[in-house]
């Protein structure tokens, strides 16, 4: 609540001071027009304002009051095979990379590897400003479109991935789920990923089956069973709240008359590489046709797109 507040103040006050420069601008335009000297500096200080307007207008479109925390994301294979599971670590690249330029942490929290290549799951915390806001367009089916490099015949194959995103629960909102430890059945088992000397040697892997919902998390990578256990809380919070925020949205297109699409069919946002290079998000319409940049990390075109498209629907 206390940082919640903080942001409010600065949020506020940003924006008065931009206010204050806006009318100070006004004012000086009406007494350069003698004075070249003062036009000059006029036109660089509405092009300052213009830049840090640009730069700010994204705080406008954060209305999800969970925006400001952490992202939670796992990373889960889908129809496709070897290519699926490929598809899997080239959209968690993808993720680190975008991360790793807006300076933020990334802690990996659990992956399950292929058994020739790239993963069948991982999952992994985003820590940074508003990082649940920006990645949240990014929740649901991921299309790739490519010439295989697992086939010898070089056919063309089609691969999906679902990505959720949800926000990493503080301790503060603990009350907005509520777990009874009765419905938890804990397990304990031998980690198998990196850690150095001590993975592989006990039992500190953790695996919490939630058996009202049957949701399952697993955590491996800390060194403790205790770290793993506390972590893997966290993850459930984080899935039980998304089924609930799920069950709410169905509830409020019900009442408005809306069908939304739900299953492996309904994709989000297709990356073709051949025969053409195209990048796709099928909810705005936002188009990239450099998928190599796209997959480097390079997503704040779609987010933004993603941001205003959404505010737009909550608007109407």
């Amino acid at each position: 609540m206390a940082r919640e507040a903080a942001d409010y103040r600065a949020l506020i006050a940003t924006w008065d001071r931009l206010e204050r420069r806006a009318r100070d601008l006004v004012e000086l335009e009406q007494l350069d027009a003698d004075d070249p000297e003062l036009h000059r500096q006029v036109d660089e200080e509405r092009a300052a304002i213009e830049k840090e307007l640009r730069t700010h207008e994204l705080d406008l479109l954060f209305t999800d009051p969970y925006a400001n925390h952490n992202a939670v994301v796992t990373i889960s294979v889908g129809q496709g095979g070897i290519e699926a599971q490929d598809w899997v670590e080239m959209l968690m690249r993808m993720y680190l990379k975008w991360a790793e330029r807006r300076g933020f942490e990334t802690e990996m929290v659990d992956e399950s590897r292929g058994e020739e290549a790239g993963y069948k799951s991982v999952t992994f915390i985003v820590r940074g400003p508003r990082a649940y806001g920006l990645l949240r367009s990014e929740h649901g089916v991921h299309r790739l479109v490519r010439i295989s490099p697992f086939d010898q015949n070089h056919r063309r194959h089609t691969s999906f991935a679902l990505v959720e995103v949800m926000p990493e629960l503080e301790s503060t909102d603990e009350s907005a789920v509520v777990i009874n430890p009765q419905d938890l059945r804990i397990d304990t088992y031998r980690s198998t990923g990196a850690g150095g000397q001590h993975v592989n040697k006990t039992d500190s892997a953790i695996r919490i089956t939630h058996l009202p919902t049957g949701i399952v998390v697993t955590c491996q990578n800390e060194r403790s069973q205790l770290q793993n256990r506390e972590t893997a809380m966290r993850i459930l919070r984080a899935r039980l709240w998304e089924i609930e925020e799920a069950r709410r949205a169905e509830e409020h297109a019900r009442l408005k008359g809306e069908h939304i699409p739900t299953g492996w069919g309904s994709q989000i946002r297709s990356y073709v590489l051949h025969p053409y290079t195209l990048v796709k998000d099928h909810r705005t319409g936002h188009e990239e046709t450099s998928p190599a940049s796209v997959l480097d990390g390079n997503i704040d075109g779609f987010i933004e797109a993603y941001l205003k498209w959404k505010l737009g629907n909550e608007e109407n």
